[in-house]
């Protein structure tokens, strides 16, 4: 579990690349990659965030439920083919999967819509946010960075932690799961369905596997370095994976804009309809290097809730993207 266990483990992985000082009059999102990049280091051709990964291919097919909550074309019960990317977390691309730090695992979706557009959907392990915009998780960043093991108490994270407690709250939700096909992957951000009569409902996505198997940390650390990586592959050569995507509705009262707070359990869910992963991409490592997944990339009938890190992730993966494909 992502505790104090974890977050020291990523103190120790910024102690490789110390002193992360943002430019002030650079835009918050080039500031959150600068960040990475010291914190994780420098990997030419890879991602700041969520750098080790794999592309497979599949469908999406959705239920009647979702018709009647968003007119968008991937609800209208037809088969989406769909591009979806594994990952693991932070920028290091040679990560153990079974390490702490590789937690939380990423699933990043891209529908191909029947108009030959494109919406996405960027979601992982997470219940929930750690913080809730972009300048404090670029801080959280500078922090990890600024904490060196010999650092003296209470180090610059230490007292992030004190001001944030929604950190290791966060972080604690998410393990390492048997496969990334038996992960549930949470969307932290917010989104607006509208239907055909024109009615609004906020939402947070949910893409739960058939069963959900988790390791414990000690477990975990004993798996060879690409277990997960290598496992999915060859899980989908003796037939697919299917995920159910799920909508939580938001209930009057509830934030849609804090991505810290998670809405109350009682809340309506319903099923959107059935992810299903038939193949793992061939070329994947040189297929994810094209891939550009984008939270705010949407279709009619899906908009962005008030919550600002949309946009702020927006910003961030296409700075990430024009640094690896420059």
């Amino acid at each position: 579990m992502m505790k104090r266990n974890l977050l020291a483990a990523l103190v120790v992985l910024g102690c490789a690349f110390p002193g992360a000082v943002r430019s002030e009059d650079e835009p918050v999102e080039t500031q959150i990659v600068d960040a990475m990049n010291k914190l994780f280091g420098m990997h030419p051709g890879y991602r700041a965030n969520h750098a080790k990964g794999i592309v497979t291919e599949g469908s999406f097919r959705a239920s009647p439920e979702a018709a009647a909550l968003s007119r968008a074309a991937l609800f209208d019960g037809s088969t989406i083919p769909v591009t979806v990317r594994f990952s693991n977390s932070t920028g290091i691309p040679n990560l153990p999967d079974g390490s702490e730090p590789a937690n939380p695992h990423g699933m990043a979706i891209k529908f191909h819509l029947p108009d030959g557009s494109d919406t996405d959907m960027v979601i992982n392990a997470l219940k929930f946010f750690p913080v809730s915009s972009g300048a404090d998780f670029r801080d959280l960043l500078l922090a990890l960075a600024a904490s060196p093991p010999d650092a003296a108490k209470p180090t610059k994270f230490d007292q992030f932690v004190a001001s944030h407690p929604t950190v290791p709250a966060a972080f604690a939700t998410a393990t390492t799961p048997d496969s990334l096909a038996d992960e549930e992957y949470y969307g932290v951000d917010a989104f607006v369905f509208i239907n055909e009569a024109g009615e609004r409902q906020a939402v947070r996505y949910q893409m739960l596997p058939e069963r959900a198997v988790h390791l414990d940390a000690a477990d975990a650390a004993k798996q060879a370095p690409d277990f997960l990586m290598e496992e999915l592959p060859e899980r989908l050569k003796r037939g697919p994976v299917t995920f159910h995507l799920k909508a939580q509705l938001a209930g009057s009262g509830d934030s849609t804009k804090d991505p810290t707070q998670p809405w109350p359990a009682d809340r309506k869910v319903v099923e959107l309809g059935v992810l299903t992963i038939d193949k793992a991409v061939a070329n994947s490592a040189e297929a994810q290097k094209a891939l550009l997944f984008l939270p705010g990339q949407l279709t009619d009938g899906i908009e962005p809730s008030d919550d600002p890190l949309i946009d702020v992730r927006d910003g961030a993966y296409a700075v990430s993207f024009s640094r690896r494909n420059p």
